[in-house]
């Protein structure tokens, strides 16, 4: 008989160990699929660019329902928008709530296209400071022919603008460092969402606030002073599509807000002449963030455009020891004179181009004429090369005799050093004689330049229409 073997039993120790692995890998299938698909959409979160909603005029004709869409910026993410959550402000890393943060807004979108701005504004803003830039896109529902729809969208942007900035708050953001930079109705959703926040925000930037709808509208329907601790305002199209009064601590009226250097003067000209002037309020703010720039446009408080012309405006000793207020970005730095001023409104001149800035010369002027002369005035300066004039024919000046005559000359460039100057005078008559004007003396002196010396001449007999040429001297050099 056998004895029969007890069965040979294979111990766990001696499986396949693709076999044994099996046995951890199983049970932790779910866990380790729940933890991809976590890490998937955090990384599609920090690494996907989100770009500006692009439509067209197809979709302004049917209407768009509103959508917004948080587009975020920073000095690490500068040309790639990441899209920002409301529920989840954690999920993006970039988003830093101990930096400053700027919101852009944009307004009403006909055609439908993003700005073309936009990226520029980015890149500027990034250089200025290291903060969050967020773009407020929200296209959908601003492109629409029906201009009433959109507005009635206003203040529903707002209501989310609002919400995601709470939500900032709640994680540890500074209403006092948020800036809001809003563009026609843009300007309009950033007051209302300062509303919202009683004030606190600390900035709105409001380039050519959207009249139509808005005008004679009470505080609470529009952009006001109240809504943030310092609001300025740039108005550039106030006979059109711009608000015609004042909104802000400071309001600067570039050209007397209205007829912008450059833009077309006809409706030949297509869609350009619907927005160049509208427009120009945000390239003159960029503009003023453009280190690169030789000069910084300098602002005139005044209570008119024309007596800004006339040179009643020249002065601006309130503002001791900084000086005239500038235009755009770097407002904030007279900021403490202007909340004391309560409301600031100044005119300047610009030209057509880049940088957008002219040189202002006071130009005063004695005459010893017997009979008083009605006349305006032509000044030429010439440097190496190079030469600027002036036209100061907004209006005829009255000349008297032994009465000083102020006026302000308005150079496209900067002349420096002067080497020769030529003046002309016109009284404007057809027929009859032409007259002549008997300076006793001629005082040229650079607004923007104090440092430099004021040009002087005297005796000089100007003949009508005719461009007399001498060299100016320094003051301090005469014995007048």
């Amino acid at each position: 008989m056998y004895e029969s073997r007890p069965e040979k039993r294979q111990h766990r120790s001696c499986l396949p160990f693709s076999y044994r692995l099996s046995f951890l890998i199983i049970p932790m299938l779910p866990w380790m699929l729940v933890l991809l698909v976590s890490f998937a959409l955090s990384k599609g979160q920090a690494s996907e660019c989100v770009n500006f909603t692009d439509l067209g005029i197809a979709d302004s004709i049917w209407g768009t329902k509103l959508e917004v869409k948080l587009i975020l910026h920073t000095r690490q993410n500068l040309n790639c928008g990441y899209l920002l959550q409301h529920e989840n402000l954690t999920s993006q890393p970039l988003l830093n709530m101990s930096r400053p943060t700027t919101f852009i807004i944009h307004g009403y979108r006909p055609s439908g296209e993003p700005p073309a701005w936009l990226l520029d504004a980015v890149h500027l803003l990034a250089a200025q400071m290291d903060i969050n830039i967020i773009l407020v896109d929200w296209n959908r529902g601003a492109t629409n022919i029906n201009y009433f729809t959109v507005v009635k969208n206003t203040k529903k942007v707002a209501e989310n603008v609002t919400a995601f900035i709470r939500n900032m708050k709640d994680h540890g953001a500074s209403l006092s460092s948020i800036h809001m930079i809003g563009v026609s109705l843009g300007a309009h959703i950033s007051g209302f969402v300062g509303a919202n926040l009683t004030g606190q925000i600390g900035r709105i930037t409001a380039l050519d606030p959207a009249g139509p709808q808005f005008n004679g509208k009470p505080s609470e329907e529009r952009l006001d002073p109240n809504d943030a601790q310092f609001v300025d305002v740039l108005h550039t199209d106030i006979d059109a599509l711009g608000y015609r009064n004042p909104l802000g601590h400071i309001d600067f009226y570039p050209n007397g807000g209205t007829d912008q250097p450059g833009c077309p003067k006809t409706i030949f000209a297509g869609k350009s002449y619907l927005q160049c002037d509208h427009q120009r309020s945000v390239y003159l703010f960029l503009s003023s963030m453009n280190r690169t720039s030789a000069c910084n446009i300098t602002t005139y408080p005044c209570a008119s455009y024309n007596d800004f012309l006339d040179g009643k405006c020249l002065s601006c000793s309130e503002f001791f020891p900084q000086g005239c207020p500038v235009l755009g970005y770097y407002i904030s730095e007279w900021k403490d004179v202007l909340l004391q001023l309560n409301q600031t409104t100044t005119y300047f001149s610009t030209t057509s181009k880049l940088p957008y800035c002219k040189t202002s010369y006071k130009l005063e002027m004695v005459t010893w004429n017997s009979q008083p002369r009605w006349a305006t005035v032509t000044v030429k300066l010439h440097g190496k090369g190079e030469e600027a004039e002036a036209k100061i024919n907004h209006k005829a000046t009255k000349f008297q005799q032994y009465k000083t005559t102020n006026l302000l000359a308005q150079f496209d460039k900067d002349i420096h050093p002067v080497r020769k100057m030529s003046v002309q005078f016109s009284t404007g008559n057809l027929i009859g004689p032409r007259y002549k004007l008997r300076l006793l003396y001629l005082r040229l002196s650079a607004l923007e330049h104090p440092d430099r010396p004021s040009l002087c001449r005297y005796d000089v007999i100007l003949n009508e229409n005719v461009e007399t040429s001498f060299r100016p001297i320094p003051c301090h050099d005469s014995n007048f």
